[in-house]
């Protein structure tokens, strides 16, 4: 059989103890097909190579046993606290078993069963024999099943679908999957001594030891980063193969008149930033060049800068940005310092164009070169509206558009103009390197002069009510206030501890310590028109305390607002509570960051201790990493690149280098385009047709 007559794009359903209904279940978690479940990796092992006898296991380990369990019995003991005891016996003796707050095993244990549990070995304190009541994990045998030895997988699962069907099904999947074709030069396997494609994708499931788990994750986490890399300066070297780039002129009299006229000096990194820009946008190759800056760092002041250098050369600039107030901040800000240099300046978003006059008006001008620089929201990349010599385009929150959409912006010009994207989210050099590997890098750490550091404390819910007589005090200083919840309703929170919603909060709120004071409630669920109208209030000082969930991350200047409460703040990174911090401190004012918690977790507590201490946003997302692992980071809806799926670019760092130095050889070689133009073609025949969005983006 060969791979062509099996495919890993088949649905789920049709593998051997699978069908519609599991299938159903499994597209909950986003597996759909073959390829998907086949790369659905554990996210954790456990060593089952030795079961250890009850005569023999000892106070502290973490030990596997396997007997048959009996004296069942259930306990309420309080409210919000219940207990299973049951009594597992292997013949050589006796052990305890208790599961706390899971009722629901009650129909599931009976006596005679019997059961593999992995856990933690503690002492009884009524009886001072050993028990275990942490467990890892634990599974039931069914009739004449035996356990299973070896290094065994534990995948992301659900109530549905438990260890037993995801290690049944993917054994299932590897025998009926024949060998997977070798897709890397074999000058890149055996420099730098890969393991087989297919060896490894069958080892990361079921290793036979340590050794060949690492040689297996080390190998897939090679493929996905090097395939993305290759991607990346695939696109970076057809730009520069282009030969309709703009040369834009050196900077004159209208940039110098721009910089006289900010009522303040750069920092240093802002002018080299510029600098950086000036040079890319005086070749003739387009310009692709990421500004990544913390929050409130200058950015916009760059981006200005850049357009106006841009309009100098008699070139149109494009200033995209991901919601309409905020375009509209923009235009305001623009308008009000390029005005008095005869720069004309336009904004372009849905309430602008809601009439087909009013369209048909904006578009004109846009066309016809009465515009100099157009600041819009999708609205810039409608069907209707074309440049008449489109130079320059900036996308803000680079996070919130994708590769498509800036190459839809790119069509609107005859001459490929220069691309500048801007981005206040923290993302170390190594994530820098993998995300925007086909984009040049400019930093800027430095924040402005007269930028205040936010007063950040953690405290626990017993602060609740101190926190928000603060708040009220504030408040009646004539300062503003945002108030942040992780959920908008009660019906979100997947987990058993409860979590006030923001439509609560806000009733109880409003209705009471902010009775007299007027209160907004802002969340991902409103109409985008609902949204800008009620942030347009806030920062006119309509709204004095604004509840939200994370809509606010990215969003207006409000300079007013001095106080950021985060309710349940363990439930977001520490890369986030930055961006949510930095929605305070942008006037004159002392401003406030105060994180609510009562998280027990290490985790967490060690997350929120370090936000009350550390301000540089890059840091704090080496520090995100450190404790959270990467996560999510190639959303196809933000960068047209499929997500990571075993690779973890903190702890993989070698591996990225690798990727990354032996992609630049090969994309650099002209005698390997045969092999790159196979590459799309072969990375989806193995792995699937997400792997067609590397080369398609």
């Amino acid at each position: 059989m060969s791979i062509q007559q099996f495919d890993l794009n088949d649905n789920i359903m049709y593998l051997k103890g699978v069908g519609p209904r599991r299938a159903a279940a499994l597209e909950k978690l986003n597996i759909f097909s073959m390829y998907d479940f086949l790369t659905w990796y554990p996210r954790s092992y456990e060593d089952r190579r030795q079961i250890t006898k009850i005569c023999d296991i000892s106070i502290g380990e973490t030990a596997i046993v396997y007997g048959r369990i009996s004296n069942i019995t259930f306990r309420d003991i309080r409210q919000g606290l219940s207990v299973i005891n049951a009594i597992l016996s292997d013949g050589t003796g006796h052990l305890r078993i208790a599961w706390f707050n899971q009722k629901y095993l009650t129909e599931k244990l009976s006596s005679g069963m019997r059961l593999v549990i992995i856990g933690k070995v503690t002492r009884d304190s009524w009886s001072g024999s050993p028990m275990i009541s942490s467990m890892n994990s634990f599974s039931i045998l069914a009739p004449g099943e035996q356990p299973e030895l070896g290094i065994m997988p534990v995948y992301r699962s659900t109530a549905a679908l438990n260890q037993t069907f995801f290690r049944t099904a993917m054994k299932n999947l590897l025998n009926r999957m024949p060998p997977i074709e070798e897709i890397l030069p074999s000058e890149i396997t055996e420099d730098l001594h890969l393991i087989s494609v297919d060896r490894a994708a069958r080892a990361v499931h079921f290793p036979k030891d340590a050794e060949e788990l690492f040689d297996a994750r080390r190998r897939l986490s090679f493929d996905e980063l090097f395939s993305i890399q290759c991607g990346l300066l695939l696109i970076k070297r057809q730009t520069q193969d282009e030969e309709r780039g703009i040369s834009h002129k050196k900077n004159g009299k209208l940039v110098k008149a721009a910089l006289e006229s900010f009522p303040f000096e750069l920092t240093g990194d802002q002018k080299k930033a510029f600098k950086e820009i000036c040079r890319d946008m005086e070749k003739s190759l387009p310009m692709r060049r990421l500004v990544q800056g913390d929050v409130g760092s200058g950015k916009t002041a760059v981006a200005l800068l850049a357009l106006v250098k841009a309009v100098a050369g008699g070139w149109q600039g494009a200033f995209m940005a991901p919601t309409e107030i905020l375009a509209t901040q923009h235009y305001e800000l623009f308008t009000r310092m390029l005005e008095p240099l005869n720069i004309r300046v336009g904004l372009l978003s849905a309430k602008i164009t809601r009439t087909k006059k009013m369209r048909e008006e904006v578009y004109k001008k846009i066309a016809d070169g009465e515009l100099d620089i157009i600041i819009g929201t999708h609205a810039i990349l409608q069907e209707g509206v074309t440049f008449k010599n489109l130079g320059l385009v900036i996308t803000d929150e680079q996070h919130r558009f994708g590769v498509a959409q800036r190459a839809m912006l790119e069509k609107k010009a005859e001459m490929i103009p220069d691309m500048l994207v801007m981005t206040a989210t923290p993302i170390p050099r190594t994530m820098t390197l993998t995300i925007y590997g086909d984009l040049d890098v400019s930093l800027i750490k430095q924040l402005p002069p007269g930028r205040k550091v936010v007063d950040t404390r953690a405290r626990t819910g017993r602060s609740r009510k101190k926190i928000y007589e603060f708040v009220k005090d504030e408040i009646l200083k004539g300062r503003q206030a945002y108030i942040v919840c992780p959920l908008i309703e009660r019906s979100e929170s997947g987990t058993l501890t409860y979590i006030e919603p923001a439509t609560e909060l806000y009733k109880k709120l409003s209705a009471g310590i902010f009775r007299s004071i007027p209160c907004g409630l802002i969340h991902g669920k409103l109409k985008p028109k609902d949204k800008d109208e009620i942030m347009e209030q806030f920062r006119q000082g309509k709204i004095s305390v604004l509840v939200s969930t994370t809509v606010i991350e990215v969003g207006v200047d409000v300079p007013n607002a001095t106080v950021m409460v985060v309710e349940y703040a363990e439930r977001f990174g520490l890369s986030q509570l930055h961006q949510l911090r930095g929605r305070v401190g942008r006037g004159s004012e002392k401003s406030y960051c105060i994180l609510i918690s009562d998280s027990k977790e290490g985790i967490a507590k060690s997350r929120l201790e370090i936000m009350e201490t550390t301000h540089d946003g890059f840091k704090l997302a080496e520090e995100d990493l450190k404790l959270r692992g990467p996560g999510q980071f190639f959303g196809e809806n933000q960068h047209g690149l499929p997500d990571l799926k075993i690779a973890d670019v903190f702890k993989d760092i070698e591996v990225l280098i690798s990727a990354r130095d032996a992609a630049e050889k090969y994309v650099t070689d002209d005698k390997n385009l045969e092999y790159f133009a196979n590459l799309r073609k072969n990375l989806a025949l193995a792995y699937g047709d997400k792997f067609r969005q590397i080369t398609e983006a």
